[in-house]
C-alpha cells in the first residue's frame, strides 16, 4: 500500500510541475504573438491616451514575468478574468461550452472504446485471416484521413443525399437527452473514425504478445477453446498497454475536438478557442488552452497510475 501511496505522490508531483511548464509555454506564447493588443483590440482610431488606459487596464504595462505571476495566482484562486470580447467572466463563457465537448467526447467514447475492444479481441482471435485483414485495413484507410475530410463525407452522406442527421450540431439546454445525442450523431462518428484504428491495433498487438507467454501455452495444452484463452487469460495481462492507449485516446477525444466542432458549428470549447482566437480575446485563449492541457495531462496520469496498478512488475520493478 505504501508503494502505491508513494508511485501516485509522485505521478501527481510530475503532473504538476508538467502544468507549470505549460502554463509558461501558453503564456509566453500569446505574449509573443505580433501587433500591439490594446491597438488591435481598439482601433487605429483610437487616441494615445486612450491606449495606454486600456495597457494598464489589461496589466500590459508591467514586465512580462509579473504579469505571469499574477495570471498564474489568479488563475490558482480560480478567477480566470473577464472576456475582452464581452466583459463576462470566462468561468462563465467556459463552463457551458467544456460541458458540452465533454458531453461530445463522452458519446465518441461510448462508442469507440467497446468497439475498438472488441475488434482488437476478434482480430488476435482470427489473426492473419481474412477478417483481420480486412479490419487492419479498414482501420488504416479511417486514421489515413483528416478529420475535416472524415466530417465533410459524412456531412455529404447523411445531411446532404440521405437527409438523416443534422449537419449543424446545435445543442442547448432545452433539449432532452435523446435530441442531444441525436444532434451529436456525426460529430461522435467522425472521432470515432479516427481513435477506434489506434486502440484497436493496440489491443490487437499487446494480445498477440501476450499469447507467446508459456502460461498461454499451457492453457492450450489442457485443451481450452481459443476465445477463451485470449478472454479470460491474455486479455486481462494486456490490460496495462490497452489502458494506456485507451486513455491516451480518450485524451485526444477531449483536446483534438476543436477541428470537429468548427466544422459542425458546435457551441464546445473549442469553437470558443478558435472564436476567441479570431478576436484577439487573450484571457480566454489563455484560459481554454490551459483547461485542454489539464485534462490531457489528468487522462495520462490517470492512464499511468492504472496502467502500474494494473501491473505488478511495474509497481514491484526489479532491482538490479
Amino acid at each position: 500500500m505504501k508503494d502505491i501511496i508513494t508511485m501516485i505522490a509522485k505521478r501527481l508531483g510530475l503532473g504538476m510541475l508538467t502544468m507549470i511548464v505549460i502554463s509558461i509555454l501558453i503564456f509566453v506564447g500569446v505574449d509573443a504573438l505580433p501587433g500591439d493588443l490594446a491597438e488591435a483590440i481598439l482601433g487605429q482610431s483610437a487616441t494615445v491616451e486612450t491606449v495606454a488606459a486600456f495597457r494598464k487596464e489589461l496589466k500590459l504595462d508591467l514586465p512580462p514575468h509579473v504579469r505571469y505571476f499574477s495570471w498564474l495566482a489568479s488563475v490558482a484562486e480560480g478567477d480566470l478574468g473577464n472576456s475582452l470580447s464581452n466583459g463576462r467572466p470566462i468561468t462563465e463563457l467556459i463552463g457551458w461550452r467544456f460541458a458540452n465537448t465533454m458531453f461530445l467526447a463522452g458519446s465518441a467514447a461510448v462508442i469507440s472504446v467497446p468497439l475498438a475492444i472488441i475488434l482488437g479481441l476478434m482480430a488476435a482471435l482470427y489473426r492473419d485471416t481474412w477478417f483481420d485483414k480486412a479490419i487492419s485495413t479498414t482501420t488504416l484507410t479511417a486514421i489515413s484521413f483528416p478529420e475535416f475530410f472524415i466530417a465533410y463525407i459524412l456531412i455529404a452522406l447523411f445531411s446532404v443525399k440521405l437527409a438523416i442527421f443534422p449537419s449543424i450540431s446545435n445543442i442547448n439546454d432545452e433539449l432532452t437527452f435523446g435530441q442531444k445525442l441525436y444532434a451529436v450523431i456525426l460529430p461522435s462518428l467522425t472521432m470515432t473514425f479516427i481513435v477506434t484504428a489506434h486502440m484497436m491495433r493496440q489491443t490487437r498487438a499487446a494480445i498477440i504478445n501476450v499469447l507467446a507467454s508459456s502460461y498461454i501455452e499451457m492453457a492450450r495444452l489442457k485443451g481450452l477453446k481459443r476465445l477463451r484463452i485470449i478472454v479470460l487469460h491474455a486479455f486481462p495481462n494486456a490490460l496495462s498497454p490497452v489502458i494506456n492507449v485507451v486513455a491516451l485516446n480518450l485524451a485526444y477525444l477531449v483536446v483534438g475536438v476543436v477541428i470537429v466542432e468548427v466544422v459542425f458549428v458546435y457551441p464546445g470549447l473549442g469553437q470558443l478557442l478558435v472564436d476567441s482566437v479570431s478576436k484577439r480575446d487573450i484571457p480566454v485563449v489563455q484560459a481554454s488552452g490551459l483547461i485542454f492541457a489539464s485534462v490531457y495531462i489528468c487522462l495520462n496520469l490517470l492512464a499511468d497510475i492504472l496502467s502500474i496498478l494494473s501491473n505488478p512488475r511495474l509497481l514491484h520493478p526489479r532491482s538490479k
